[in-house]
């Protein structure tokens, strides 16, 4: 594994690979080993783990040097059926074992028990088909119940939408208080940030662009977060943003562009904190 940053065992800049279908996704990976990226995040409902595992034997990369993470989607949380789709899952991959398993989302409606599909998760991991576990999109009630299924110590992190203009502080504050890290997803939220008069301002002092400002607060935050581009020197100039250290005072003026800006949500999602 590689000496870059890593919070909780996982490298703090991953690449994402949500809405990146076939040779987009293999391309990318490809495009984020190259660049010194080893922490690589897909899922089963985004329908390319095959793609990606295209994109790291591409790569030359060594498997035991990168990191993996992929999701249980909910259409799988069904009694018996976690461990099963987790198999399928690491045939795609080509791998035996995933570095980081998430449960996707809490079950939508909850059509399944939390209790079931949570400890499913558990015995996945038993089973050493998964390094670790964790959740994503996880309120902090949903996290809390989880903790009392799997035993505290067991979720790794809770894989939430975080970025500069939703900064998600209630489910941030609660999991850091719990000891479990936040991976950021949308962390660029989904190219909103692009022209932001402070992060350009902040980014002219630094050398960097926006951008990588925003990537920059979040890893200051020590959020683990997996930016997703499609586009070489993109991917190239985010994983970049590892290198920028921002002032306290350029901290205290990225907090204030927080304005609730919540890019996913939908009749399938939990309750949010607020």
């Amino acid at each position: 594994m590689s000496t870059e940053p890593v919070v909780a065992g996982i490298p703090q800049m991953g690449y994402g690979t949500w809405n990146r279908p076939g040779d987009e996704a293999s391309n990318g990976v490809l495009w984020a080993l190259e660049a010194g990226c080893r922490h690589i995040d897909t899922a089963q409902g985004y329908d390319n783990e095959q793609d990606v595992a295209r994109g790291i034997k591409a790569s030359g990369v060594p498997r035991g040097e990168i990191f993996i993470t992929t999701k249980v989607k909910p259409e799988n949380y069904g009694l018996g059926a976690v461990l099963p789709s987790v198999r399928e899952s690491l045939d795609k991959l080509q791998t035996d074992q995933v570095d980081l398993l998430l449960l996707h989302w809490p079950s939508p409606h909850d059509r399944y028990p939390l209790e079931s599909y949570v400890g499913q998760l558990g015995e996945v991991l038993q089973a050493g088909l998964a390094k670790r576990i964790g959740v994503s999109n996880f309120t902090r009630a949903l996290i809390d119940r989880s903790i009392t299924i799997l035993g505290e110590g067991t979720i790794t992190t809770n894989q939430v939408e975080c970025h500069v203009y939703m900064q998600n502080r209630p489910i941030v504050s609660h999991c850091v208080g719990l000891g479990i890290p936040i991976t950021a997803y949308s962390p660029l939220a989904r190219g909103a940030v692009v022209g932001d008069a402070v992060l350009e301002s902040i980014g002219k002092a630094h050398d960097a662009t926006g951008e990588q400002i925003a990537l920059a607060f979040l890893m200051a935050k020590g959020l683990i977060v997996i930016p997703s581009s499609g586009k070489k020197d993109r991917i190239v100039s985010n994983f970049e943003a590892r290198h920028v250290v921002l002032t306290s005072e350029e901290i205290v003026q990225i907090e204030a562009l927080d304005k609730g800006l919540r890019l996913v949500n939908g009749d399938w999602c939990p309750v949010w904190d607020v």
